[in-house]
């Protein structure tokens, strides 16, 4: 086990590729969101009341709290922030 080798984080954190896949596109998802309320620059507050959502869920956005958000509320949040998802599927490369 010790020289068993992961293709990214994800895989090391999670048990099955299908939950390595999700926890990268949610940390992507975050990380747009982040970007895009510090760019507001408004206080917490005000940028939660636009992604209608309260100031302590939007600081757990803005801290990193991956597991506090699931794919669902995350595009929830893209929409209210007037942000529009384009998704592109590919293959895994080998």
């Amino acid at each position: 086990m010790a020289n068993e080798r992961t293709t990214s984080v994800w895989d090391a954190l999670v048990d099955s590729p299908e939950d390595a896949e999700n926890l990268r596109v949610r940390a992507k998802l975050m990380r747009i969101l982040t970007k895009t309320v510090k760019s507001w620059d408004l206080p917490q507050k005000d940028a939660a009341r636009q992604l209608h959502v309260t100031q302590p869920r939007l600081s757990e956005l803005l801290n990193g709290k991956i597991d506090k958000f699931s794919l669902d509320a995350l595009v929830n949040m893209l929409a209210s922030a007037n942000l529009e998802i384009d998704i592109t599927v590919k293959h895994k490369a080998a």
